[in-house]
């Protein structure tokens, strides 16, 4: 008798110890490394296992059943966790389902396929996602033109874009930096680049290289851009008919009725910009807000939007943070002026005094872009040369985990968004 006792009590042991829940709390108070139970979350999905993601609980938390394995990992990345029994489990599920309460559980069944579009060079530029992606522990390729011209992008489910210049004007730096041995050395080989491919002008491959990642997008894949590889992406395919490259940048005049043949149409974000055609000017258009806000760093921040999550969950999703006030920071396009955005593109964070958009948001076909203003979201002012941030020191970081958000939101069974 006493042999069966202890064997039921056994087996119900098991069963609790099954039943039980990871919780990784996502709040300022409760997590001490942000960044890496992102990593913990995709590390799961790579497992098998299906996590719930609580939108607008604890700062976005995420709950799983127990397993071993990832409760190691946690402690070994220093990750903050807690081991919930089902029916404490139970009792923040039935929270969070509370009509009153804005928040809601977010179903994470497969951990996306990562491709981030880069030079294999890079020179001189670190990039904000593969170093948080590295930090975080997400696997990640790193692709390129002959890649994506392959027709390798329809593998992957996410694409983050490099900090490129996809209108074949090498980022504007002619004029400070055509001296420099990076600058000569990036413009030789995107030409020799772009004559492998057929291509007379590197301009010519870069659209070609644009209308394959639009092409990505439409059969429904998950876009990702920062900095000037977001305004200069749009510029690239409105300017498919024509030359908007000066001398310096491709060895004729641009076509003098460029501005004119402009075709909004094809941008994914923007509307009725004017090209900046000063090759001395390190400038694409009037996108950027850069050159016209005047904001003292020590008071410059933007706003996260707060979106109701039960009835919009891809903006709730891709704006999980343990705070809605980000500290800003630059890059070559650093903000996205108000007055030429599409009125379809959702605005997600923005800095109103200024009257620009610095997170934004919008579909394509059966795909989704994120366009996120800004170099480093932990370098106020990134400057070429300067050494990558050590995000050791930023682990908590609310800029990165905008990042990280888009990274885990393909994962994601989603419900439409409502208009």
């Amino acid at each position: 008798m006493r042999f069966i006792v202890a064997t039921v009590v056994l087996y119900l042991c098991s069963l609790s110890a099954f039943a039980a829940k990871i919780f990784i709390p996502m709040d300022a108070e409760n997590q001490r490394n942000h960044l890496k139970a992102y990593g913990i979350a995709y590390a799961a999905l790579k497992q098998g296992i299906q996590l719930d993601w609580l939108l607008n609980y604890k700062g976005g938390s995420f709950g799983m059943d127990q397993v071993e394995s990832i409760e190691r990992m946690c402690k070994l990345r220093g990750v903050d966790y807690e081991v919930m029994s089902d029916a404490q489990y139970a009792g923040v599920l039935n929270e969070i389902a509370n009509p009153d309460f804005n928040g809601d559980v977010i179903k994470l069944e497969k951990a996306p396929k990562i491709a981030v579009y880069t030079p294999p060079n890079k020179e001189p530029w670190d990039d904000a996602v593969t170093m948080v992606l590295t930090y975080a522990e997400i696997p990640y390729d790193k692709i390129y033109d002959d890649d994506v011209l392959a027709e390798k992008l329809p593998t992957y489910d996410w694409l983050h874009l490099h900090h490129e210049d996809f209108t074949g004007q090498y980022g504007k730096f002619w004029a400070a930096y055509r001296n420099a041995a990076w600058y000569q050395n990036d413009q030789r080989t995107l030409e020799a680049l772009a004559a492998k491919h057929g291509y007379k002008k590197v301009s010519q491959l870069k659209l070609a290289v644009a209308k394959k990642i639009r092409d990505f997008v439409a059969g429904g894949g998950y876009m990702f851009a920062m900095c000037s590889a977001t305004d200069s992406y749009d510029i690239a395919l409105a300017a498919e008919h024509t030359d908007i490259c000066e001398v310096p940048f491709d060895g004729d005049p641009m076509a003098p009725d460029a501005q004119q043949k402009l075709d909004f149409t094809q941008c994914f974000a923007f509307k009725d910009f004017h090209l900046v055609t000063n090759a001395y000017e390190y400038e694409y258009s009037n996108i950027d807000n850069t050159m016209y806000r005047r904001v003292p760093m020590d008071i410059d921040y933007f706003s996260l939007f707060t979106f109701s999550a039960k009835s919009d969950p891809v903006p709730t999703m891709l704006c999980q943070n343990h705070t809605t006030t980000i500290k800003a920071f630059m890059g070559q396009t650093t903000s996205f002026r108000k007055e030429v955005l599409k009125t379809s593109v959702l605005v997600m964070g923005d800095y109103k005094p200024a009257n620009e958009a610095r997170y934004i948001h919008g579909e394509y076909g059966k795909g989704t872009w994120t366009y996120y203003g800004g170099h480093d979201p932990e370098d106020y002012q990134h400057a070429v040369g300067d050494p990558p941030t050590d995000l050791s020191l930023h682990p908590t970081s609310p800029g990165y985990r905008l990042i990280l958000n888009n990274v885990l939101f393909p994962a994601a069974k989603k419900k439409p968004r409502k208009t």
